[in-house]
């Protein structure tokens, strides 16, 4: 035994753990974005034989394939994956061509593996595609009993095409999915222009692309993700205000973001109506079929729907956050990449599969190519060749006679002696011929793609734009413009309220209809329930959207939107007023002023109680902070007692407790700042306010 410190050996032992987490499981490979999960279950499907045209196979299968000779883990972990290839709203293109029941977007599971059968999809024979002729690199499995690849050829970028997300030890990967058409145009482009920018090839790959489809709001999280391989993108659910009968309307929600579940969607939404959290819905319905996704939210008649459906972006998944982290495996270490440097990892991996390829057919070409001078020699010499095997004692002797003869290599020779005495007419002369002549002029075509670069990248290129060609299709996610967060008002609906204040600060809010019409000499309705000494002292028709205005007897200004007033009963008494404004001991609201719209044009005229008035614009109030304003400039001993609005022809009428009084144009005032004094409106006697 040697003893160790347990330290360092927890170090030693975690760092390895987290390497092998790493790069055996949770990071995708920058050349053919797989895991070595997914990557074995195609090469295992591939290996069996079991491609796009042959018939489907029981899913077990396939996993005991993979289990057996490449992947010794759990059953259940290969089966989920291979599901979820097979998913057509979890994968953008499905690599995995799945027969039965591979689960819904609502979360159902899928049925278990003896039930299901599977085949590859047909685009997935283009990740695998020459894989037999030395394109990539392979090792010995587990056990040393096969070999696997350690990457495959990809011929299209699946990194982006199909996405991908890992969570690893201390790092994670969150790749979206992508067009198939835009990102090979995007390759082309860089292959065409290799100091392309960011910006250039967002030209032509426009944004993530969601099986699920939905809408993305903006390009800024776009942008930076692309060139800084991190960004964050809101995604949205596509959803549409239909009429119904009776004057009613209806949400329709027939695209989700991506990942979002469904049903845990529709319940959300049912819990949010039960709990009035969200009001106005009368109705929910999941009438999705095969023919698309459709759940409809029944609004009531009195309700607005868009301030429902606001309210659903805000408060459900409808609108959800896909945070990007392009993190994958370049040379088995883990990096941040660009799109740029995803494409040029990518676009490398291509050059040195064709290079290695086209390196296999030259030397399948070449030795075809020997053999077939050989078979000319021998037509040439037929009759010779002839004597000289008859004259032979064995098969051994007949070779050496050959190559010493004729000058044959080893090769040649044996392939004269396999040839049947069919090959010998005139026809069959003619068929090697063409068959030499073919066969040199794929030499010197292959020795041209080796040497010279460009034809290189045009083969990729070609090879990669029939791939577009046949397998692309539209692009479902659509990329809008930039919608702005949703403010607390966008989730109010607009609204006209009776506000009401008594002397003593208790304030709230009724909706207009409280206050039913009624003729001349009617009763009336309570409108407020106060104690001994309090009563009314403000009453005002208002919007749930404005603004209104409190002045204290201090002269400090505060604000309120009409829905920040709290809704109360008829009889009720209401809020106390410094639960709402931070007004200081002391301080007293003197008036109320509702404002719809700031005008440029519009003033608020003052009145103290020692006879100053005082004229300020309007805007000068439109954005206060909660512990409120400087409306006016005391002195110690004055307070303010009145305010209006006030415009054009307006005239401002002052008048005492003693009965005195002064009027005059509102605009005889100057306007002045908000923390100005003001100017005399009119003497007062000692004992008069």
């Amino acid at each position: 035994m040697i003893p160790i410190d347990i330290e360092h050996e927890m170090r030693r032992s975690y760092l390895l753990y987290s390497m092998s987490v790493i790069v055996g499981r949770a990071l995708p490979d920058v050349r053919d974005g797989l895991k070595p999960i997914h990557r074995r279950i195609l090469y295992a499907m591939h290996d069996i034989g079991l491609t796009a045209d042959k018939p489907y196979r029981k899913s077990a299968t396939v996993v005991g394939e993979v289990i057996g000779n490449y992947h010794p883990h759990g059953e259940s972990a290969i089966y989920d994956a291979i599901v979820r290839m097979a998913q057509d709203f979890s994968i953008r293109n499905p690599m995995v061509d799945g027969h039965g029941n591979f689960g819904s977007v609502d979360g159902d599971p899928a049925a278990a593996m003896r039930y299901t059968e599977v085949k590859m999809a047909k685009l997935a024979a283009a990740m695998l595609s020459d894989i037999e002729k030395d394109t990539v690199d392979f090792v010995p499995n587990y056990d040393a009993s096969k070999k696997e690849p350690t990457v495959l050829p990809s011929r299209f970028p699946h990194l982006l095409v199909n996405g991908s997300s890992g969570i690893a030890v201390g790092m994670a990967t969150n790749i979206p999915p992508h067009n198939l058409i835009e990102v090979i145009d995007g390759v082309v482009h860089l292959i065409d222009n290799p100091e392309a920018s960011v910006a250039e090839l967002m030209e032509f790959i426009k944004g993530p692309d969601f099986p699920t489809a939905g809408l993305i709001l903006g390009t800024q999280g776009i942008r930076d993700a692309y060139h800084t391989g991190r960004g964050s993108i809101k995604v949205r659910a596509r959803a549409k205000i239909e009429p119904m009968n009776g004057n009613r309307q209806r949400i329709v929600i027939t695209e989700i973001p991506y990942q979002v579940n469904k049903a845990r969607l529709v319940e959300r939404i049912a819990d949010l109506a039960r709990d009035k959290q969200i009001d106005g819905i009368s109705d929910l319905r999941d009438e999705s079929d095969r023919e698309g996704m459709r759940v409809v939210v029944e609004l009531r008649r009195d309700a607005n729907a868009n301030v429902v459906l606001n309210q659903l972006y805000k408060h459900t998944p409808m609108e959800t956050t896909f945070g990007v982290i392009m993190l994958v495996l370049v040379n088995n270490e883990p990096r941040v990449l660009s799109i740029k440097d995803v494409l040029h990892y990518y676009i490398a991996h291509q050059e040195e599969v064709v290079t290695r390829r086209t390196q296999f057919d030259l030397a399948k070409a070449e030795a075809r190519a020997h053999i077939l001078e050989g078979l000319r020699i021998a037509l040439d010499h037929i009759d010779q060749i002839i004597a000289l095997i008859r004259a032979s004692a064995s098969r051994d002797v007949a070779r050496e006679g050959l190559m010493q003869q004729f000058g044959l290599t080893e090769r040649q020779a044996n392939a004269i002696l396999d040839m049947r005495l069919a090959s010998l007419t005139g026809l069959e002369r003619e068929k090697i011929e063409q068959e030499y002549a073919e066969v040199c002029d794929l030499i010197k075509r292959l020795r041209e793609i080796l040497g010279d670069e460009g034809l290189l990248l045009g083969v990729i290129k070609d090879e990669m734009i029939a791939i577009r060609d046949k397998f692309g299709d539209a692009r479902r996610t659509e990329i809008t413009e930039e919608a702005p967060d949703i403010e607390m008002e966008d989730l109010i609906a607009r609204e006209d309220v009776v506000v009401t204040m008594s002397h003593q600060g208790y304030i709230k809010r009724l909706p207009v209809n409280t206050y039913r019409s009624q003729r001349r000499g009617g009763r009336g309705v309570t409108g407020m329930a106060t104690r001994e000494e309090d009563f009314v002292e403000h009453l005002f028709v208002t919007n749930t959207h404005d603004t209104i205005l409190f002045f204290t007897n201090r002269g400090k200004v505060y604000s309120l939107k009409g829905y920040e007033i709290p809704e109360a009963q008829r009889q009720a008494r209401g809020t106390a007023i410094v639960n709402l404004i931070e007004v200081e001991p002391g301080e007293a609201v003197t008036a109320l002023m509702p404002v719809v719209k700031f005008a440029d044009d519009v003033y608020v005229a003052m009145a103290t109680r020692q006879g100053t008035v005082k004229k300020t614009e309007l805007t000068a109030f439109a954005a206060i902070r909660r512990s409120g304003i400087i409306g006016i400039s005391l002195a110690p001993d004055d307070e303010l007692i009145a305010v209006k609005m006030v415009s054009g022809d307006d005239e401002i009428l002052l008048v005492t407790r003693n009965g005195m009084s002064i009027r005059f144009r509102q605009d005889d005032v100057r306007a002045m700042g908000r923390t100005a004094a003001g100017v005399r409106g009119i003497a007062l006697d000692m004992s008069d306010i």
